[in-house]
């Protein structure tokens, strides 16, 4: 009589612990990033009334019987299904679109996670809002970033700065209209140093058809200071033959690159079409692509990648275990990190200006809240059952 009293136990304690889960799944419905979690029974060990035997010639086989001794909670997995989309319109705003987790570290340990609201600190961090640093890789000042090193902090201060880069070649292309009457055409253009200081430019083309002579101009301090003159000649067509310029200024040479013009009939095009090098420029605005790249735009019109944000996977996902503020630590049956960028290994990309919303089903949740309640309802009426046997029990002596 006693083993119903105690399986009606464990029923309720393991249908109280499938409503803890329950309620912590309803309370985390608008958690960004949170992950459900189900919880799995199992039954308990079973006492042996008579054990199998084998058949004999007089006899058939014999099976166990056996008494249950109850429920107990096998275990509590978390659901890993993507959770919706929630558009925010932030740039520092992150989702991940398929499997994988963002890397944050504390400064004592490295967690995952796949709440991605982000935002920078006043150091230029990028930090989530516990203030855990997110990581991955920044770039070496010219574009490039290294995803083979070490993992690192990802900062991009206010106001970052990139090098002037020299300017080489001006591009001049375009038609010069077909004349004998000799006729002077002037094209601007600014070009810079190793330093990144501007040096406007004045070329001027002065002839007839089918040639002409090209002087380059300094007009840094005006009237300007004038290059050696070169001539540009055109076939009989019309089309480029041979011909060239450039200026020297300090330790600097700019070449004039002219074989995209022409001498056609036609009504007259010749523009500066490409200048190449830049000044030095001051951050603007961000982006951040798919594969988790920050490209920065600067004051400078210049594009550069300041740096890549890291993603994590695990072998075994489900084996990682909460620490609290929507984020995981590996754990031995979770296996090792396999980190490396979004969108390679099985990991998947991301998507800016959006967040991932939990993945709570609250139809499910109900569900499973009525039949946490009714199976709790169910093993306390044993409990109540069994109370009554033994009641009648003790009442055979009065």
């Amino acid at each position: 009589m006693l083993r119903s009293l105690f399986s009606g136990i464990s029923g309720l304690r393991t249908h109280q612990t499938l409503m803890d889960v329950v309620s912590n799944n309803i309370a985390n419905v608008n958690t960004t990033g949170f992950k459900t979690s189900a919880t799995v029974f199992e039954d308990t060990l079973s006492q042996m009334l008579r054990t199998s035997g084998l058949p004999t010639d007089n006899l058939g086989g014999l099976n166990p019987a056996q008494i249950g001794l109850g429920v107990q909670l096998a275990a509590i997995t978390t659901n890993f299904r993507q959770g919706s989309a929630q558009t925010t319109g932030k740039s520092t705003d992150l989702m991940v679109q398929g499997d994988g987790f963002f890397i944050v570290d504390n400064g004592v340990q490295k967690a995952y996670t796949r709440a991605g609201a982000f935002n920078f600190d006043t150091n230029g961090d990028l930090v989530n809002a516990e203030g855990m640093k997110v990581q991955g890789w920044m770039g070496d000042g010219a574009g490039t970033v290294n995803t083979d090193g070490q993992l690192t902090d990802i900062r991009v201060p206010a106001g970052t700065l990139i090098k002037p880069t020299a300017s080489t070649t001006a591009t001049v292309a375009g038609n010069i209209t077909a004349s004998s009457t000799s006729s002077t055409l002037t094209l601007g253009a600014t070009v810079y140093d190793d330093a990144g200081v501007s040096h406007p430019l004045s070329i001027q083309l002065v002839g007839s058809t089918p040639s002409f002579t090209v002087t380059v101009t300094d007009m840094t301090t005006p009237p300007g200071t004038p290059g050696t003159p070169s001539a540009l000649t055109f076939n009989a067509d019309g089309t480029y033959a041979s011909g060239s310029a450039s200026i020297t200024i300090g330790a600097n040479t700019y070449a004039i690159d002219l074989t995209g013009t022409s001498n056609y009939g036609g009504p007259k095009s010749l523009a500066v079409t490409a200048v190449d090098g830049s000044s030095a420029g001051s951050l603007q605005q961000f982006q951040i692509d798919q594969d988790g790249t920050i490209i920065g735009v600067f004051s400078n019109q210049q594009k550069l990648a300041l740096g890549k944000i890291a993603m994590a996977n695990f072998t075994n996902p489900s084996g990682l275990e909460k620490m609290g503020m929507t984020a995981f630590v590996e754990t031995s049956n979770s296996g090792l990190p396999q980190i490396g960028i979004a969108g390679s290994g099985g990991r998947g990309t991301l998507l800016g200006s959006t967040l991932e919303m939990s993945n709570v089903d609250l139809a499910q949740e109900f569900t499973n809240m009525i039949i946490a309640q009714r199976g709790f309802q169910a093993n306390s009426r044993v409990i109540t059952t069994s109370d009554q046997m033994l009641q009648e029990l003790v009442d055979i002596k009065r």
